[in-house]
């Protein structure tokens, strides 16, 4: 059970980030290009303020939902696919309509790359 509860933890933390509209937003346009984006792409996209899309980057990139790749001082961000791959099985477990032994974060999801960090 302990195991159980920490992975609920971390479960937690990526339901709380899709809590906003604007970063569902962003996963989606980051996902449906299927390719890095900057900042500035993101912003033309979405419609949003610069420095509130860079905020919600951020907090994507914290969880674990977006890896950024440092290009000088640009910075490319993409949809982080391991992590992704595990967020519909997740919701199963917590629904009790999968089990919780053999899942895809049998790795830990810190171990993926995240923003800040090259990849």
């Amino acid at each position: 059970m302990e195991t159980f509860r920490q992975q609920a933890a971390v479960w937690a933390t990526w339901f709380r980030t899709l809590g906003d509209p604007s970063r569902i937003v962003i996963l989606n346009v980051l996902a449906t290009t299927g390719r890095t984006m900057t900042v500035g792409e993101i912003v033309d996209e979405v419609g949003l303020a610069q420095s509130t899309v860079s905020h919600h980057l951020k907090i994507l990139g914290d969880v674990g939902f977006l890896v950024v790749e440092r290009d000088g001082t640009s910075r490319h961000w993409q949809i982080n696919e391991r992590c992704l791959s595990c967020f519909p099985t997740a919701a199963e477990v917590v629904m009790g309509r999968a089990p919780a032994d053999g899942a895809p974060w049998d790795e830990p999801v810190a171990a993926a790359p995240r923003a800040g960090r090259r990849t």
